[in-house]
């Protein structure tokens, strides 16, 4: 009996899936201890009530938030931006929305400006007829043709534009701001000289394609992507045109000068050389650069690789600085314009150069003009002196002339 009853076992033998299945039922999920002690399953059926497969469901679909499903793969998820790009964009946008209420009020004083003019016209003829307005149109053309009124030179400034991968955005936005004032003063100045931007691309020329898209209507001003030398090359050729420029001005007693005396002359701090005066035919390059002196001597390191002759301002013989002598792109062009003004380095340094450097004329220098001015007054004194003997002398002579023909007479 016990025999019998003991289970009987099974053969082992080679069976595919479904003969497991017809021996041993479906395949279970987790150990098995004996055959017919299986574990039931938590979801087994409790008499006649149906299965409540709804947690099993929800557990099935529900995926964790960082998990990619195949149809998700192929979307690339949006980059996070950082706290500091956050603020450069809250900045940016700030700068904008300031620049377009800039324009409007710039446009709404216009409009005013105009809507003034007019008035007065109607005002003038009223009084005095067409004379009166005629005149008062040619006040207004006097104070236009004041500050519009030029003289071309044989000169021209280079505005080395290579830099721009050492500079940051927001250098790269102040730049911009420095050439636009560099073309507007050279524009405005009563003696000016021609104008090249060398190295122009990048973003610096991406900002001026898109912001400052007026740069198109510049005159007498070129753009090329090549260098420096290049653009000293071209300066030359254009230079000697029959529209180069003319000999007026501070170039007005060098009427012997030949455009193979010019030089090419790069402008730099960490030059050894000393500027002395311009010369006509002459080009002048100047470093596009704003980068709060990180990079020393990198515009004169560029000028020495490329065989290009240095120079340095007079700053330090006529003026006292609080800091380093480095200036501003746009100040470079406006010290060297006040020059051809005034002819005088220590007035255009003091012109130009903001009171927030410091700057102040050197002691030797005063003292250098008031013995000039001294040594002039006292030249007057003698010339006065030497002219009145003369005239004694000559008085003197006359009179004794006048007695000798009085005795013959006699």
């Amino acid at each position: 009996m016990e025999e019998q009853e003991r289970p009987r076992k099974l053969a082992k033998i080679d069976h595919d899936e479904d003969t497991t299945y017809e021996v041993l039922g479906p395949a279970m999920t987790g150990a098995v201890d004996v055959a017919g002690n299986e574990p039931e399953p938590a979801c087994a059926q409790i008499g006649n009530e149906p299965l409540d497969l709804s947690e099993f469901t929800v557990q099935k679909d529900t995926k964790p938030a960082n998990e990619s499903t195949p149809q998700d793969a192929g979307e690339v998820a949006a980059p996070v931006m950082s706290k500091n790009q956050m603020k450069k964009l809250r900045r940016a946008e700030a700068h904008q929305q300031k620049r377009a209420l800039q324009k409007s009020q710039k446009k709404e004083k216009l409009i005013q400006k105009r809507d003034r003019r007019r008035a007065m016209v109607e005002e003038a003829r009223e009084k005095g007829g067409e004379e009166a307005v005629n005149e008062l149109r040619q006040i207004w053309r006097g104070k236009k043709a004041k500050h519009t009124r030029s003289t071309l030179l044989p000169l021209t400034f280079v505005m080395d534009c290579g830099y721009d991968e050492l500079m940051s955005d927001r250098e790269r936005i102040s730049l911009a701001g420095q050439l636009t004032r560099s073309y507007s003063d050279n524009s405005r100045a009563v003696f000016n000289g021609h104008m090249m931007f060398s190295s122009f691309d990048k973003l610096l020329k991406e900002r001026f394609d898109t912001v400052l898209a007026c740069h198109k209507n510049w005159k007498r001003v070129r753009f090329f992507q090549e260098d420096f030398v290049h653009a000293g090359e071209v300066a030359k050729e254009q230079m000697t045109a029959p529209r180069g420029g003319q000999l007026a001005g501070p170039f007005a007693e060098q009427t012997d000068a030949k455009p193979e005396d010019g030089e090419i002359i790069y402008l730099s701090s960490d030059s050894e050389n000393t500027l002395t005066e311009l010369k006509p035919y002459s080009t002048y390059i100047v470093g596009a650069l704003v980068d709060k002196n990180r990079h020393k001597a990198v515009c004169y390191n560029q000028a020495v690789e490329k065989g290009i002759k240095t120079a340095k301002l007079p700053i330090g013989q006529y003026i006292q600085m609080a800091h380093r002598p480095v200036l501003a792109t746009n100040h470079v062009i406006e010290i060297m314009l006040a020059w051809l003004e005034l002819r005088d380095w220590g007035k255009a340094f003091m012109k130009v150069i903001p009171t927030r450097k410091g700057g102040a004329l050197r002691q030797n220098q005063n003292e250098g003009e008031h013995n000039a001015e001294n040594d002039a007054e006292d030249a007057n004194e003698e010339e006065m002196e030497a002219e009145q003997m003369k005239q004694l002398d000559e008085i003197a002579a006359f009179e004794e002339g006048s007695e000798d023909e009085n005795e013959e007479k006699e």
